[in-house]
Order: C-alpha cells, then structure tokens, then sequence
C-alpha cells in the first residue's frame, strides 16, 4: 500500500494493478497494516483509493484463496470478514474513494466504510453466482443494511455491474462526480470531516453501527441457513468429482 498525510488526512492507494487489486490475503494484511499504523490522534480522516486512472477498482475476492472440502466460502476469519470488520469499527471515519469497476467481495467492503464517493465511469457488481458458490451470511447482511434487500436481491441474482448514477439513485453512494474531479471532491470532503470533533464522530460511529447490527436471527434460523450452504458446497464438489 502506498500511504500519504495531507494535514489530517490520510490516503492508502492500492498498488496491487497487476493483479487488478483482488483481495487476496496479503493485500488485507497489507491494508489492515496500514490502517493500524493510521489509527493515530493527528490522523482524522482515511480515504481508500486506487490509482488515478484505474479501469478497476478491485477485482474483488481472490478466487485462487477460495477454500474447498464444502466449507463456507467467508468464514469469519477469511481475510475479506476481518478487513469488513476492521473498516466497520475503525474509530476514524473512512471514506472509499472509487474509480474503475467493483467487484464481489470488493464491493462489500467499500460499502463498510463510512462514505463512497465515485466517478461518474464508476460500476458495480455481486458476482457469486458467477462462481456458483453461495454468499456468507455475514456478507448478505452487511450489504442489505445499507443497500436494501431488493437491490441487494438484483445484484447478486444477475451478477450485471450497474452504474454510479443508478448506484446513486438507490443510496449506494453519497456522491457522484466526473473523473476528473473526484481525488479534489474527496479530498475537500475527507478535510472538512477532519477538523469536526474526533472524539464525538468516534462515538457517533460506533453507534451507527451497533445500531445497523441490532437485527435478532434465532439459533435454528442461522445454523438451518449455514446448513443449506455446506449443504451446497458438499453437492457442487461431489458433482465435480
């Protein structure tokens, strides 16, 4: 990762083109590694990035790291849950800053962070079902906390990108603006959060959140839907066999 400060903002710029910034786990670590290293009083603020010009934001999940033997496909301590979690409860505001397509796994975790500020050239896609592998639990939900079941629904049964306008329009994004205005829009938003009270929008934060998790699942309800999914994953690697 390539980490810059502008006073108290801090920019982490993915520099992973080659493999179009899939999150595998060493970029996580290398990602979760920089945002510890930012969680400092001087630091306000935090933007997410790619480099300037980038087709692709993130591949999204690296599908190499996938595991197999009918396992949930994100576990809790698959690399794509801890930098969600991560991102959801850092005590700074974070704010992803999106030029190029999202992918997948890539697309939940810019929508854990706090604002998503996107080119209008900006698309975004759910892609499991490209795979044929089903999506974590953990991952529906956040999605739908934000997103609403029906996009959420359309995303993921069709797999099609749509594009930053209609990302805009069902409250995906917080904003949308040309190419060549997104890094100064960013900038001057991430600069006018970081001279507001810290202290107070740490708080306010983790309220938001605790609040967008306050939705109750039974036991049988949650162990009867993990189920159906090591259910499917077993079939899919029986049939390939």
């Amino acid at each position: 990762m390539n980490v810059a400060t502008i006073n108290k903002v801090a920019v982490i710029e993915f520099n992973y083109g080659r493999k179009l910034n899939a999150l595998s786990k060493v970029f996580i670590d290398d990602l979760m590694q920089a945002l510890s290293d930012l969680n400092r009083p001087e630091i306000r603020c935090i933007i997410l990035r790619a480099p300037s010009g980038s087709k692709v934001f993130s591949a999204g999940h690296d599908i190499h790291e996938l595991p197999s033997g009918g396992r949930d496909p994100l576990s809790y301590d698959d690399p794509l849950r801890q930098i969600t979690r991560m991102i959801q409860k850092f005590p700074k505001p974070i704010i992803s800053m999106v030029e190029g397509s999202v992918w997948g796994g890539a697309f939940e975790m810019i929508m854990s962070s706090d604002l998503i500020i996107a080119a209008s050239t900006s698309t975004f896609s759910m892609t499991p079902v490209n795979l044929g592998v089903p999506y974590n639990l953990v991952g529906i939900h956040n999605l739908t906390r934000d997103a609403g079941f029906h996009i959420v629904k359309e995303l993921i049964f069709t797999a099609s990108p749509i594009t930053a306008q209609r990302a805009l329009a069902v409250g995906i994004l917080n904003h949308v603006v040309e190419v060549e205005e997104l890094e100064d829009f960013t900038l001057q938003m991430a600069h006018h959060i970081s001279e507001k009270a810290p202290l107070a929008i740490a708080v306010i934060k983790e309220e938001l959140r605790v609040l967008g998790e306050a939705h109750t699942m039974n036991s049988d309800e949650f162990e009867r839907i993990q189920g159906c999914a090591a259910r499917f994953m077993t079939a899919k690697i029986t049939r390939k066999g």
